[in-house]
């Protein structure tokens, strides 16, 4: 697997690929998937929206443009268990399988770029009597800047 690829497609081409799904490509959708592309990591919509100031563009907008864009396959939603939703721009028949590391301290994002051999899901869907299998895997730690701030816990001097 290979780490978070931008979307290289222009405006225009982001634009036939919504309109190939009745959609059409608004201001603030525009100024959305501009942002998108220069994203490694997934976003929140309070990101997105803070990226948009200057943008003529509330936050509902975003919300709804957002659902619009991932109905639409562009946008791949990822959940890390923090209760925000986070969104990543797609290439063309990209299917957004990622494996992130996100710090709990600061909520960093980092794209990992390994994957489990395709191999290891056949044997565990096999085992199991399973079929179709895929994975979601996310790793959280703390980041080296947050190890910094954090004092260290008196028992981890002693070895």
């Amino acid at each position: 697997m290979k780490p978070a690829a931008r979307e290289t497609s222009s405006i225009p081409a982001l634009g036939e690929r919504l309109r190939q799904k009745e959609r059409r490509l608004t201001g603030p959708r525009q100024a959305i998937l501009l942002l998108l592309q220069k994203q490694d990591t997934p976003v929140s919509v309070k990101e997105i929206f803070k990226g948009l100031s200057g943008e003529r563009c509330d936050l509902a907008t975003v919300y709804r443009s957002m659902r619009i864009l991932e109905k639409a396959g562009m946008v791949k939603r990822y959940d890390f268990g923090d209760g925000a939703a986070r969104f990543a721009l797609l290439a063309e028949g990209d299917d957004g399988h990622r494996h992130h590391l996100i710090c709990t301290g600061c909520a960093e994002i980092v794209a990992v770029g390994e994957c489990f051999p395709r191999e290891l899901e056949k044997q565990i869907a096999a085992r199991n009597g399973f079929r179709s299998v895929t994975h979601r895997l996310e790793f959280f730690g703390v980041c080296p800047e947050c190890q910094r701030s954090q004092p260290r816990p008196a028992f981890a001097s002693a070895r």
